[in-house]
């Protein structure tokens, strides 16, 4: 089975390798752009939340007490989402990791990643995937630009990059095409936009900066619902 993905709209993916499936922020109640419930997304493996906003967090305690998956989040995040239902038994680690820790469920290495940001508890994170095969997956989460990203660029062959372009709570384009060049990512897609009209509602700025500047870095534009494969040269 070749490894594929979906973007069910806002900051919420689903990645499906051979041996482990993979919910990333599951905002699909009330979240306008998804197209399938979280039922029917699935029964995931694992589930990351990058930070305690009700727009990522969306259906996390839902599914994982539904489905049995494993639960990824920051210490303290972990412990909130615990108090609202998540088995501990569930949580990985039992209280959740850091930033800079690494895990590894079925074969799926998750590095945790810094986000600038807010959260109700815990601190903003990314992640950083890298599958059984090697293919490497960056989330960068709500986030604005910060220097740090080169590092994890130099650190891991991020083979595509998962970037907020929706700006007023994010970066917006122009931010995330620069984001993309110091992350020396392959492909770059654009998330966290048109959800809501206080969001940029198209991806344009953020293909013409990419374009610009980092011009080895193509778009991978994603249609909300849509199954494909990931991306590769």
């Amino acid at each position: 089975m070749a490894a594929s993905i979906i973007w069910h709209g806002h900051a919420a993916f689903q990645i499906a390798a051979p041996d482990c499936t993979i919910l990333i922020d599951p905002f699909f109640t009330g979240n306008p752009s998804a197209r399938t419930t979280a039922a029917e997304a699935g029964k995931p493996d694992l589930v990351l939340v990058t930070h305690l906003h009700d727009d990522h967090v969306g259906d996390a305690v839902d599914i994982c007490k539904k489905s049995g998956a494993a639960l990824g989040a920051v210490v303290g995040a972990a412990e909130v989402l615990q108090a609202r239902g998540v088995p501990a038994a569930q949580i990985i680690n039992g209280i959740g990791f850091n930033i800079g820790g690494t895990v590894r469920v079925k074969g799926v290495e998750i590095t945790m990643t810094e986000a600038f940001h807010t959260s109700e508890a815990g601190a903003p994170a990314g992640y950083i995937i890298r599958l059984a095969d090697g293919y490497t997956i960056h989330h960068a989460g709500d986030t604005g630009i910060f220097a740090n990203m080169a590092v994890w660029g130099e650190l891991y062959a991020v083979d595509l990059t998962l970037l907020p372009t929706g700006g007023l709570f994010t970066m917006d384009g122009r931010q995330a095409a620069q984001a993309a060049a110091l992350l020396k990512a392959r492909y770059a897609a654009p998330m966290h936009w048109g959800t809501f009209p206080v969001l940029a509602q198209d991806t344009s700025e953020f293909e013409r900066e990419l374009a610009l500047r980092a011009p080895d870095c193509r778009p991978f534009l994603m249609e909300p619902g849509r199954t494909v494969p990931l991306p590769k040269a």
